[in-house]
């Protein structure tokens, strides 16, 4: 089987500076990719990265169009307790290191 595309997402914002810019920066590459022909495989979502796919989430609609194509939407379930946000999950599913680190090890990545 040849290996997918991941987007390891480790942060609510893309960048660093200013955070409502990197929320719109984040915002935005989600729609783009959201929009895409050619979905990735996949979004790994850790530490602050876990509020993006909750109910509250600025980036619902594209989450959810993500979704719709099939794509595999996994968060860290040690972060969204942290944030207390596990009950708040409205895509995709919780995940652990473990299934994290196999997706990591075993497709391509990129990391935000």
């Amino acid at each position: 089987m040849l290996p997918g595309l991941y987007y390891f997402i480790r942060s609510e914002y893309l960048g660093h500076g200013d955070d409502e810019l990197g929320r719109l920066l984040m915002r935005n590459f989600l729609h783009t990719i959201a929009n895409r022909a050619e979905a990735p495989t996949g979004l790994i979502f850790i530490n602050s990265g876990v509020k993006l796919p909750t109910i509250v989430s600025e980036v619902a609609d594209s989450l959810a169009l993500l979704e719709e194509k099939g794509v595999e939407i996994l968060s860290c379930g040690t972060c969204l307790d942290y944030y207390g946000l596990k009950d708040k999950l409205a895509f995709g599913k919780v995940s652990n290191i473990h299934d994290i680190t196999e997706r990591l090890a075993t497709n391509d990545v990129v990391t935000i």
